[in-house]
């Protein structure tokens, strides 16, 4: 029998979960008469994170109070791996841009406390590792607000934070590169980043200038520098959870997939760093995406065989079989 196809896409932002989109792939390989496909839904450590790791690894999601970014109350979702000693917690669960309808975005209002309070019931569970997921933020506080909820409740108790990054931004640029889209016009960029300088210079230590600390409008490097967090790049530590590397190894071919193909796929994101990995292993990696704006020289640098765009369940399970039924020079 032939190896199976490996189908690993993130999320399609906005409209289709990992999980739905490599569902609908490997549906669409089986119809054109291939092996079941190795479906391994894939994120980058911001949203999604959460889904793909308890669907792989196995785990139990708990709820807790918290609130929102604008200081609501709210029930949000935090996830107990299956060792029990390590948790996920997702930034956007409790203060995702999401949270906040577009009329009421308040970027200079809006607070990452709903975060902090979902670390302390990861901590009150008995983690002593948590992973945290920083990505669609409403917030851009340099994670002022978390860092009060942890506090308030007493610190860590011993309890190790870990935040995944899904950008390389730093401390002191994350209102200029993503206040805009939280609700920010020019002045208030300028005015968040004069409180994100004032912030780094009342921390333990100034997070100012590290890679990665402006994520999740500055909440990876106020963690970093108030609780002692490490940051990682959320691609390649998802994929090292998730035994990427074995299961490719093993492999016909890789299809990879995310809701646009573009040139940030190159920097970090996690198509990208499966393509290159695929292409290091000598592994034909395909991709099925929302919309492909990605140039030759991107896709020669990816090595891609062949890329189709899907934006629906059914878009996707037809693209898979069109993949599946090519020939077998180019096929998945």
């Amino acid at each position: 029998m032939r190896p199976p196809v490996l189908v690993c896409p993130d999320s399609f932002k906005g409209t289709l979960r990992a999980t739905e989109v490599a569902a609908g792939i490997g549906r669409g390989l089986e119809r054109a008469g291939l092996v079941p496909p190795v479906l391994l839904p894939v994120a980058d450590g911001g949203e999604g994170t959460l889904e793909v790791l308890v669907t792989t690894l196995g785990g139990q999601t708990l709820g807790a109070r918290a609130t929102d970014p604008l200081g609501r109350p709210l029930r949000a979702g935090f996830a107990l791996l299956e060792d029990g000693g390590t948790a996920i917690v997702e930034v956007a669960e409790a203060s995702g841009l999401h949270r906040v309808a577009e009329h009421e975005r308040d970027a200079w209002a809006a607070s990452s406390r709903g975060t902090g309070e979902l670390i302390v019931a990861a901590v009150d569970a008995g983690a002593a590792v948590i992973l945290v997921a920083a990505g669609g933020s409403a917030t851009t506080d340099g994670g002022a607000g978390a860092i009060a909820a942890i506090e308030a409740a007493g610190g860590l108790r011993g309890a190790r934070l870990v935040v995944l990054c899904d950008v390389r931004t730093p401390f002191e640029r994350a209102a200029e590169v993503f206040g805009p889209q939280k609700g920010a016009d020019p002045a208030l960029v300028r005015r968040l980043t004069r409180r994100l300088t004032d912030l780094a210079a009342t921390l333990p230590r100034d997070p100012r200038g590290v890679a990665m600390t402006g994520a999740a409008g500055g909440l990876a490097g106020g963690l970093c520098a108030a609780c002692g967090a490490v940051l990682e790049p959320g691609a390649p530590f998802v994929l090292g959870e998730l035994g990427f590397d074995t299961r490719l190894r093993a492999a016909r071919a890789l299809v990879v997939g995310e809701g646009r193909l573009d040139a940030t796929t190159l920097q970090g994101k996690i198509a990208g760093e499966a393509a290159t990995r695929a292409r290091q292993a000598g592994v034909p990696c395909h991709a099925i995406v929302g919309q492909n704006a990605l140039d030759a020289l991107g896709r020669r640098i990816l090595d891609l065989q062949v890329v189709l765009e899907a934006g629906t369940r059914d878009e996707l399970e037809a693209a898979g079989e069109r993949l599946g039924g090519m020939p077998e020079r180019r096929e998945a």
